[in-house]
C-alpha cells in the first residue's frame, strides 16, 4: 500500500493514527497540493517539495476553498473517508439542502433563499445562513427586510431542543447541544450525551447511506410538543470535542485505513 493522505486532522489525532496503521501517512492540516495522473492521486509531501502517490485519503477538515480538492477526490473516486462525492454533494450550504429534503422525513420545513444584493422580505422570526462555517457562524436570528451581501438561506425559527445525532461507522451517538443564547452548538458547556431517538437515528442513517458519509451528523430542532425538523447534515463533525467520540473515530478510521 502506498501513501495514506489526511487531511484536516491535528497533530495529535495524526500521532495517534501513525503507529496503528500499517502504511506512510502524509498529514496536512490545510489543504494540500494534489494531481491526478492516469487515474492515479498523488499529494504533495508535507516535508519536501515532492509529489507522492496516494492510496487512501482521510480528510477531516472544513475550508473556504475546498470545493476544488473535493471535485478532485471525486474525479479520482478512490478510497477517501468519508467519500469524496458526499463531501461534494454537501457543499455548497443551500444546494446541500436542496439534496437532503429529498431524502430525510423531517425537512418538510419551508426554506427560502436570496442572490447576493437583493433585499429580502421578513415577515415572521426567521434564521439566516450564509457561507458555508458552521458552530454558529454565518448565522443570525432576523425579523424584519433586510438586504444579503451574499447567497443567504432563510428558515423559519423553531423554538426547542437543539439535537444533534453522529455517527461513527456502526455507532450512533446523540447529544442536546448547549448554549447561553438561541445559538446551539457541540461547544457548548451543557452539551449532553442522551437517548439516541431511534427515528432520529434511522434518519440520520438514510442520510448517510444516500451520501456515502459513514462518519456525519444531522442537526435537528425538537418541539416541546416532539414535532422533530432537520436542520442540516454536516458532512465534517467535531470528533474530539468528547473523547468517547473521538476514541470511535481513530478506532474507525484505523480500521478503515487499514482495510484491504
Amino acid at each position: 500500500m502506498s501513501n495514506i493522505l489526511t487531511v484536516g486532522l491535528e497533530r495529535a489525532e495524526v500521532a495517534e493514527l501513525r503507529p496503528r496503521v500499517s502504511a506512510p501517512i502524509i498529514a496536512h492540516e490545510m489543504l494540500p497540493k494534489v494531481q491526478i495522473r492516469a487515474g492515479e492521486l498523488f499529494a504533495l509531501r508535507s516535508d519536501r517539495y515532492e509529489f507522492a502517490p496516494i492510496s487512501k485519503v482521510v480528510f477531516h477538515g472544513i475550508f473556504e476553498n475546498d470545493l476544488p480538492i473535493l471535485a478532485a477526490l471525486a474525479l479520482w473516486d478512490g478510497p477517501c473517508l468519508p467519500g469524496a462525492h458526499g463531501m461534494l454533494d454537501c457543499r455548497p450550504r443551500i444546494a446541500n439542502l436542496a439534496r437532503v429534503r429529498r431524502v430525510s422525513r423531517f425537512a418538510s420545513l419551508p426554506r427560502g433563499c436570496a442572490d447576493a444584493g437583493t433585499d429580502f422580505t421578513v415577515e415572521s422570526d426567521m434564521v439566516a445562513k450564509w457561507g458555508e462555517r458552521h458552530c454558529g457562524e454565518g448565522k443570525e436570528r432576523v425579523s424584519a427586510p433586510l438586504r444579503v451581501d451574499e447567497s443567504t438561506l432563510f428558515e423559519p425559527y423553531i423554538p426547542g431542543d437543539a439535537v444533534r445525532v453522529q455517527l461513527i461507522g456502526e455507532r450512533a451517538y446523540q447529544l442536546r447541544l448547549g448554549g447561553t443564547d438561541w445559538k446551539k452548538s457541540i461547544h457548548g458547556d451543557d452539551t449532553a450525551f442522551t437517548d439516541p431517538d431511534p427515528e432520529l437515528v434511522a434518519d440520520t442513517q438514510a442520510l448517510a447511506d444516500h451520501f456515502g458519509l459513514p462518519v456525519c451528523a444531522t442537526d435537528y430542532i425538537v418541539t416541546p410538543t416532539g414535532d422533530k425538523h432537520l436542520l442540516e447534515l454536516n458532512h465534517i463533525p467535531n470528533v474530539t470535542q468528547f473523547a468517547e467520540m473521538r476514541a470511535a473515530y481513530l478506532d474507525f478510521a484505523t480500521a478503515w485505513c487499514n482495510a484491504g
